[in-house]
């Protein structure tokens, strides 16, 4: 597992009166660079259970944003803004990673916790989420880590039943309120959803008279807004 919480600097010291002789020789540097970073980012995703160890059906990765509450988010920055912290393929590993986690009640400002299966990004126009969507419960100040945990754990254990469909879940921490949120790869599977739902109900114990929303990710693309009017309670 990988711990980095820390975002990488970008190295812009050059000067303006090199010759191009170091212009070219610092473009092969800056490539190599790229190379050596995605291979190392793919020998960080190949993490596998450890002896003895229960794996999980799929391996998992945790990301962390933050951002400053009404600055326009642009898709380019959103991404250049959330950070892979952790990698797992079984229940030791991830009991070892999210034990030193800061928990979301924990959390201030405008935060996001993602946990997303192993080569998904958390982000809408992504290949396996583009065509899906999410559903959506707000919640009370102080019921965010019991429901994230909850909700992750039945995640990993695989309790939705819904073969490959579920891509992730999020926890968003804002000033008044926390949301969570689970999505899967197909919106126009009612069938699909409708079962996400149910298990979401019974899994979090929620009130009977709790609202729920299920967003398509085509509608955030829209709106530019993970959360805009919405319209639930809890």
């Amino acid at each position: 597992m990988n711990n980095k919480f820390d975002a990488l600097k970008d190295d812009d010291s050059g000067d303006q009166d090199q010759n191009e002789e170091n212009s070219t020789r610092k473009d092969g540097e800056k490539e190599k660079t790229e190379r050596d970073k995605s291979q190392s980012s793919s020998k960080r995703k190949a993490v596998v259970p450890g002896p003895a160890e229960h794996p999980l059906q799929y391996n998992y990765t945790f990301w962390y944003s933050r951002r400053t509450p009404g600055r326009p988010t642009s898709s380019q920055s959103y991404e250049q803004n959330i950070k892979q912290i952790g990698f797992f393929a079984s229940v030791e590993q991830f009991w070892r990673f999210y034990s030193h986690m800061v928990h979301p009640g924990n959390l201030t400002g405008h935060s996001d916790f993602h946990l997303f299966k192993e080569g998904i990004k958390p982000m809408w126009k992504d290949d396996a989420n583009k065509n899906g969507g999410k559903w959506i419960i707000q919640l009370r100040k102080g019921l965010a880590s019991r429901c994230w945990e909850t909700l992750i754990l039945a995640m990993l254990g695989e309790q939705f039943t819904v073969g490959e469909e579920i891509c992730g879940a999020v926890v968003s921490v804002r000033f008044r309120e926390d949301i969570i949120s689970i999505w899967n790869k197909t919106a126009s599977d009612q069938a699909t959803t409708a079962r996400i739902r149910d298990t979401l109900r019974r899994v979090l114990n929620l009130p009977p008279n709790t609202i729920m929303e299920y967003k398509t990710h085509t509608d955030s693309i829209k709106d530019n807004s993970s959360f805009r009017n919405t319209k639930i309670t809890l």
